[in-house]
């Protein structure tokens, strides 16, 4: 379902909270646990990890992102920006389980990832019904304007990032499984894709909440149709 959801692009978020781990079954590794992470019994994960952002920017999600629940600044701004996209957005959030996958040969733990996060840059979201003042130098920021005229202000830091560059992106995270970092922030934006809703002229009102008149052709289009396939 992950895979078709991204390619009929809805408008849809997905929050990917990443521990590494099946708490809920005693704490096996799960599929985004890193290879060569240690449990605390100390058995070792010797699988690859599927690297959700990676397989979303190949199958052509225009938003995706990936954060530390720790940095709540962060989570709260990409949350936003993701609000206001038109289409799939997916966040993975790392989520350390502190019950089972908080350990020290874990890489999906507590410490591991407080002292492994490598933001982008920094992420402001400006709504777009709030005054716009935004002061910066040449270079310094990019603003990117979303579907409903707010702006995502990302602010470079130490990197030359620019987030509209799938293959720099996919690049990036294979950097970050290789030397076992977690770059945060907007890692791919694609302002441009056309959502669901629109590629199918949606009508605003729920589907659900139509009445059968609107949603049951009449005799006569009905017939209409029917002689169209004659």
């Amino acid at each position: 379902h992950f895979v078709h959801m991204i390619r009929r692009n809805p408008n849809v978020i997905y929050i990917l909270e990443n521990n590494g781990v099946y708490g809920l079954t005693k704490g096996q590794f799960s599929a985004t646990a890193d290879k060569g992470s240690a449990k605390k019994t100390g058995e070792t994960n010797e699988k690859f990890p599927i690297d959700c952002c990676a397989l979303a920017i190949q199958l052509g999600c225009g938003f995706v992102a990936r954060s530390f629940s720790g940095d709540t600044k962060q989570v709260q701004a990409l949350l936003k920006a993701a609000i206001s996209y038109e289409g799939t957005a997916l966040i993975d959030i790392l989520s350390p389980c502190v019950t089972f996958n908080n350990n020290e040969g874990s890489t999906k733990s507590i410490a591991y990832a407080r002292s492994n996060e490598d933001p982008l840059h920094e992420v402001d979201f400006v709504p777009h019904f709030e005054d716009i003042r935004v002061e910066y130098g040449p270079g310094e920021a990019r603003v990117v304007e979303m579907h409903d005229g707010s702006e995502l202000r990302l602010v470079k830091l130490e990197h030359d990032y620019d987030a509209s560059d799938s293959g720099r992106a996919m690049g990036l995270l294979n950097k970050a499984r290789d030397e076992r970092r977690f770059y945060t922030g907007l890692l791919y934006l694609d302002a441009s894709r056309m959502a669901l809703n629109e590629e199918l002229a949606l009508v605003e009102e729920p589907l659900a909440a139509l009445p059968e008149s609107k949603l049951r052709p009449s005799k006569k289009v009905f017939a209409e149709i029917m002689d169209s396939f004659r």
